[in-house]
């Protein structure tokens, strides 16, 4: 290495470490918000609060985790074992729609289709006077899991910060004003749930109730909030429900509440008892010291991973103006800052020991939201978790696991009912209950393979940590998945192929009946997911020398799956048939899980199959769903075309206003199915990681899809697979410097695109580093035109193997 590649690195690390100090990630607005999609997102995991901070009267709705309508129960269609058979027959014989009719008729849930999540209350806090207010600014800031609204009213200029605190467990409201006594104000609870109780008690106001009817099952959570505060200065009454601050210096509101939810299958909870614990502990602690033990906690994961494209020239617009202005700006600031707001929402959503991300991740003012805002397992559950161990916080998956665990619990029924086999199911669709049975009509719910989907999280989470005792303790839980369908695979009679049926390709009708169903058999999702958990298994169970025979059966009937198929326009088949329309732009990219989140398909190990995919892709377009817009991103990383990845997040930071406009960001930068789902958030997320590093094809590939307009910048702490940390930074589209941590030990294969030297690093034998298809390395880039499909041309590269210690780091510079 000489003297000045040596001072370049040098440089460029002290430019990546002075702008990640001086950089400030945040959302900010000069008025309050008018609608819900407006207002500003904090959370615990456990309890969510979207503040408005409106003046005159704040308002800050109020979510906790557990409030969910009905009660412990199972949904599985005891009529679906007679009619299965009869199903599937009719499938074969190509009578797709009457197989789908007699499938809504008695297969699906004739009970229930599982149960809303739903909101707690809201808290308003009503200030006489403040109407007439100057100098406004809102803000969250994605540093310290805050919210800050400031205002002057005449002289005084008023200050409220909202923390909803990991440490306490409690939603803390601080007011301060800058003259002492100017703090008046009234607070109260109320709730859209039906028959609620509001009351004074003592020092403190609460409101109680109980979750809602639905479907014919009664609501039978109880859940209890409760407010107090601690006054500075002035007096404090509570009365009638109302809680009266008058000419106080300062205020801090304490907001606690609770359920009587132990699990899925106990709610013998005292809710009410839970809620004053909550408070009392809370309110033992000042706010300085809970807001410093909230900021370390919340910090302790936010700070693992930093982002940093450059100066950030638009700070100074509001958020809400820089999405609108997001293209023509090129704001690449922005781009940071909704990667930094992806991570900020599952910390923020999903803790230890608490409830999964649902379909909104916790916040939801609805008691029937969109979808009754569950846990959708054909794609949406599985995108919230995407972020997770790629960028560091692989903690957060822990309610993901427990609730694969428990559906593992509750699915043994459902297949023993539905299919009379052994192992567990699940459709597409859970709740909070754990239900697993087939829910909706057909043409959604008709869909078995949500456990091998969801299987394939904690195979991930073991190529990612290496971590054995974690493998071996959920190897029950992969097994017992394959057993089910290693039970119910049968064979189709065209190819002799061993299928899921009935199922379908979710939600997208396929041309075998006109467009009139979905059902079919052998759609490519389920190949891919049975093959994955299939491969899994086997490979555990060699791990521990345990279940040989029964690793021998899954492997014969591997060989039975049917394979990956190009169609007659050179695209990636997503059925067993050759159905596919390329006019079709339907939002599921199901059969593209094969490149992602999927490791089948490599433009090194398979190139065919690899430039079907992107035909595919090509033909599905842009614009879309929010949710399918982030999978896009996450899609076209994959096809290492950046600029392509990058164009969509601009499609995606397009702001969204009302319902009528498909896919986009709304104002306090949530997805817009529309409306609002959070997985759209955590896809893009995913999917800017996935641009910057990928390790799914046995090597780390740095900056694989790096945009050409992301000229300059740096990323710090990405998770590769094999246990390895990844710190870089860039520089005229170059990487410049690589840190690579090794936390297991073993050796690390890195492919870059240019020439990397550093100690130990040796150049790796018997791999072609060299384009595709016999074209020129130096070949003209892609010209994105759908109707001239061009071959994938890739750059050459230079593939290396570096052997790594446990705990040690290697630096490597260009």
């Amino acid at each position: 290495m000489n003297i000045r590649t040596f001072l370049m690195g040098c440089l460029a690390v002290l430019f990546s470490v002075r702008s990640m100090a001086s950089q400030e990630y945040k959302l900010w607005y000069n008025r309050p918000a008018s609608t819900w999609t407006e207002a500003l997102p904090l959370g615990n995991g456990r309890l969510g609060a979207m503040l408005f901070g409106n003046p005159a009267s704040e308002h800050i709705q109020l979510n906790e985790a557990t409030i969910w309508a009905g009660k412990p129960n199972d949904n599985a269609n005891p009529e679906a074992l007679q009619y299965l058979p009869k199903v599937r027959q009719l499938v074969f014989e190509g009578k797709y729609l009457e197989a789908q009719t007699m499938a809504t008729e008695h297969v699906m849930s004739n009970t229930n289709s599982g149960m809303p999540y739903q909101p707690f209350g809201d808290l308003y806090i009503n200030f006489p006077s403040h109407a007439q207010y100057t100098h406004y600014y809102r803000e969250l800031s994605l540093d310290s899991a805050r919210a800050v609204v400031t205002y002057k009213v005449n002289d005084v200029e008023y200050r409220r910060e909202v923390i909803t605190s990991f440490s306490d467990q409690v939603v803390t409201v601080r007011i301060t004003a800058s003259k002492p006594g100017s703090i008046t104000c009234n607070t109260m609870l109320t709730s859209p749930h039906q028959d609620v109780s509001i009351q004074s008690e003592n020092k403190e106001i609460t409101l109680s109730g109980v979750s809602s009817w639905h479907e014919g099952l009664k609501g039978k959570v109880e859940f209890e909030g409760r407010v107090s505060a601690n006054v500075k200065g002035g007096s404090m009454l509570s009365r009638d429900g109302v809680l009266s601050i008058s000419k106080a210096d300062e205020v801090v509101f304490y907001v606690s509440i609770a359920t009587n939810f132990n699990n899925y299958k106990d709610i013998s909870g005292d809710a009410s008892k839970r809620s004053e614990d909550y408070l009392v502990s809370a309110m033992k602690h000042n706010y300085d010291q809970m807001k410093q033990q909230h900021v370390s906690m919340f910090q302790h994961y936010m700070n693992r991973v930093n982002l940093d494209l450059g100066p950030d020239h638009y700070s100074s617009l509001p958020t809400d103006e820089r999405i609108v202005h997001f293209k023509e700006n090129n704001d690449l600031g922005l781009v940071s800052t909704y990667f930094r707001f992806g991570r900020y929402l599952l910390i923020s959503c999903s803790q230890p020991g608490g409830q999964p991300a649902n379909l909104q991740g916790i916040w939801n003012d609805k008691l029937f939201p969109s979808w009754d805002s569950k846990y959708t397992c054909n794609i949406n559950l599985e995108m919230n978790y995407w972020p997770a161990e790629v960028t560091n916080l692989t903690e957060l998956n822990d309610p993901l696991f427990r609730l694969i665990r428990e559906v593992s619990e509750t699915g043994k029924k459902t297949a023993k009912v539905m299919y009379g086999a052994d192992g567990w199911v699940l459709h597409h669709n859970t709740d909070i209950w754990r239900t697993t049975g087939a829910v909706d009509k057909a043409p959604s719910g008709l869909w078995s393979t949500g456990a091998a989907w969801l299987c394939r999280h904690l195979w991930e989470h073991y190529l990612y940590t290496g971590d054995t005792t974690f493998l071996h303790k959920v190897y029950p839980i992969m097994k017992e998945a394959a057993r089910f369908f290693n039970e119910t695979l049968v064979k189709e009679p065209k190819h002799g192929w061993l299928v899921v049926c009935p199922s379908l390709s979710p939600e997208n009708p396929h041309v075998g009946s006109k467009g009139e169903a979905t059902t079919a058999a052998g759609v490519t999702l389920d190949n891919l997911l049975v093959r994955d958990l299939f491969q899994s298994v086997i490979a555990s169970s060699q791990m521990f020398g345990q279940d040989k025979e029964f690793a021998n059966s899954l492997s014969k009937k591997l060989a039975l799956l049917p394979p990956m198929q190009i169609g007659r326009w050179g695209q990636l088949q997503e059925w067993m048939d050759d159905w596919d329309d390329p006019s079709d732009t339907h939002r599921h990219v199901s059969h593209l899980y094969s490149l992602f989140p999927g490791a089948h398909i490599s433009p090194y190990r398979t190139p065919e199959l690899f430039d079907a995919a992107r035909t595919s892709l090509i033909h599905r377009g842009d614009a879309s769903t929010g949710w399918s817009m982030g999978w896009k991103i996450c899609l076209w990383a994959r096809l290492l075309d950046g600029d392509h990845a990058c164009k969509l997040i601009g499609d995606q930071l397009t702001l969204v206003r009302n319902e009528k406009k498909v896919g986009g960001t709304y104002p306090n930068l949530f997805d817009a199915h529309p409306p609002f789902q959070i997985d759209g958030n955590f896809g893009c997320t995913a999917g800017i990681a996935e641009m910057l590093m990928q390790s799914y094809d046995g090597f780390i590939y740095l900056l694989p899809a790096l945009p050409s307009n992301w000229k300059e910048g740096s990323i710090s702490g990405l998770h590769a697979r094999g246990g390895f940390e990844i710190s870089m930074n860039w520089r005229k589209n170059q990487l410049q410097q690589v840190t690579i941590k090794s936390q297991l030990g073993g050796n690390c294969r890195i492919r870059s695109l240019v020439p990397l030297k550093g100690k130990g690093l040796k150049p790796a034998r018997g791999i072609n580093s060299n384009a595709l298809y016999n074209i020129p390395t130096d070949a003209a880039p892609i010209v994105h035109d759908p109707k001239q499909l061009h071959k994938v041309i890739l750059r050459k590269t230079y593939v290396y193997d570096l052997k790594t210690k446990a705990g040690a780091s290697y630096t490597l510079v260009n």
